[in-house]
């Protein structure tokens, strides 16, 4: 038992080497290849990736990502503690397991770094994952590294193959609609087309507009 425990904790300690090293690396270049790509792979719809720098996607696309996924982008350090407490309060009333609450921090840590399956481990994992993150990030470099490996359909990875896959043109020149549909699709890339849009990703889509009219300015720290 005391080699087994030793073992572990060296494989542990290992591990949160090799990702500190690699959260240091990706600072300053782009990921070429994600945790999240190498799960989705056995179903044979390819990788289709090309990284972009922030300036080359569309301020729509900024704007509306973060008014849908994480309205408190720029007032928190990488875990939104206000939102965790509503999301578990909510669970307690209706008597249910909570929802994510993650943070766009905490969807990179797990896009980069673990598995699409919600579970109790793999949140626990997120938390020092995303602290890191922002510890060794900027904000804008956050959001840069996130909107360039978020899934946007069946093989379909960051904001450049997205906006040329759902749309036909660049992400520089996706319109406020368009980015918004895309940000409404994020939920369920695998379900929700942002070029062929459903019912709900067109409802999802106008509620996001009208939340970016109450947004502007809560951004400032992407720049």
């Amino acid at each position: 038992m005391r080699r087994l425990f030793k073992a572990v904790v060296v494989t542990i300690g290992a591990l949160g080497v090799a990702v500190f090293s690699l959260i240091a690396v990706y600072s300053r270049i782009d990921p070429p290849f994600t945790a999240l790509m190498a799960w989705r792979i056995p179903a044979g719809h390819g990788i289709h990736h090309r990284p972009v720098p922030l300036d080359e996607i569309s301020p729509a696309l900024v704007h509306a990502v973060l008014t849908s996924e994480d309205n408190r982008f720029c007032r928190h350090r990488g875990i939104d503690w206000r939102e965790v407490e509503i999301v578990i309060d909510a669970a307690e009333q209706i008597g249910r397991p909570p929802r994510g609450a993650s943070t766009i921090t905490m969807q990179t840590a797990r896009n980069l770094f673990l598995w699409p399956r919600r579970s109790y481990v793999r949140k626990a994992l997120e938390v020092p994952i995303a602290l890191l993150i922002e510890l060794v990030w900027t904000k804008r470099r956050i959001v840069e590294v996130y909107l360039n490996i978020v899934e946007w359909g069946p093989g379909i990875y960051g904001a450049e193959m997205a906006a040329r896959h759902h749309f036909g043109r660049p992400p520089a020149r996706l319109a406020t609609r368009e980015a918004a549909l895309l940000a409404a699709a994020l939920p369920a890339p695998l379900e929700r087309a942002a070029g062929r849009p459903g019912p709900v990703t067109r409802r999802a889509a106008a509620l996001i507009e009208q939340r970016m009219a109450r947004t502007k300015g809560l951004f400032d720290c992407v720049g």
